[in-house]
């Protein structure tokens, strides 16, 4: 990759981050994002209080000055364990995403495969597995795993890669049969790089949107995984962890669930959004001025 290439790919990255911030929903979705980053990367080095730090006298204490977000049923700081547990969702969301994007684009791979046998056997594969919840793969996986970040991920990744296969099909299949793809393969191209030459640049737009759902769908997986046990072990803070510790106690404490509800509320809504904004920014034929690039 020479020089002018590197500098076009750069160009049009800052098109696509300048456009997404010029509308409402893209901006939005960077600024969660963005603080979500921080955050997590803060709260490596430094919380507000140890996360170990309980008082038994002062439990289900509302905000103060010294607990801006009050405390939980052991006295500690339920804004530390917030921030702690930001960095934690966001490698889940990331692994998750990762694990459901490389295993979703093997099964694409295989499904335009020009061995009839191997393609129709993989849709079929994928009709059958697609239907069985991402909880039950989690309960099953808590057999020999526990519960563990690695279950969640796996549960995850493997649910959301099918539903990618199964949605990015129909347009793959059309990549895979156009002329300039059989003309590729005819002049000795290897059918790994017409795929990701050819086939995965034409499905790259619904790709990008089902990794943002992917993503979001993820932060919800960990949070009701986690109040079945299942998911994030005892201990370690996640805004599951901090939502099912405190929810029995939403009648009488109901601060004490707002503050992890709200937060996994905006981050969804924020990843759904980032996808969305991503395509149309990406998009040539939405965005003229990436096609004033050269």
């Amino acid at each position: 990759m020479n020089r002018q290439s590197v500098r076009t790919h750069f160009r049009r990255a800052g098109i696509v981050v300048s456009t997404m911030w010029s509308r409402g929903t893209g901006r939005f979705s960077l600024i969660v994002l963005g603080l979500w980053v921080l955050v997590s990367f803060v709260s490596l080095f430094w919380t507000p209080r140890s996360l170990w730090q309980t008082d038994g006298y002062n439990v289900w204490a509302k905000p103060s000055r010294e607990h801006w977000l009050g405390t939980d049923g052991t006295g500690a700081d339920v804004l530390s364990w917030l921030m702690a547990g930001s960095r934690t969702n966001l490698a889940i969301v990331v692994l998750t995403v990762c694990f459901a994007l490389a295993f979703g684009l093997l099964l694409v791979s295989l499904m335009v495969s020009h061995s009839t046998l191997l393609a129709n056997g993989t849709v079929v594969a994928i009709d059958a597995l697609i239907s069985i919840p991402t909880v039950l793969i989690a309960l099953m996986l808590a057999v020999p795993l526990g519960a563990s970040i690695l279950g969640i991920v796996l549960a995850c990744g493997f649910g959301y890669g099918l539903n990618l296969a199964r949605v990015a099909r129909p347009q793959a299949m059309l990549s895979a049969r156009s002329l300039y793809v059989e003309s590729a393969l005819s002049n000795g191209a290897s059918a790994a790089r017409v795929f990701f030459t050819h086939v995965l640049t034409n499905i790259r737009p619904v790709v990008t949107v089902q990794c943002s759902l992917a993503a979001g769908t993820a932060v919800l997986a960990e949070t009701g995984l986690t109040y079945l046990g299942v998911g994030v072990p005892s201990g370690v803070p996640s805004w599951g962890y901090s939502l099912a510790s405190s929810v029995k106690f939403i009648t009488i404490y109901p601060l004490t669930v707002v503050w992890p509800g709200l937060i996994v509320t905006v981050v969804v809504v924020a990843l759904n959004l980032f996808g969305d904004a991503l395509h149309d920014a990406a998009d040539p034929l939405s965005n003229p001025r990436l096609r004033r690039v050269s």
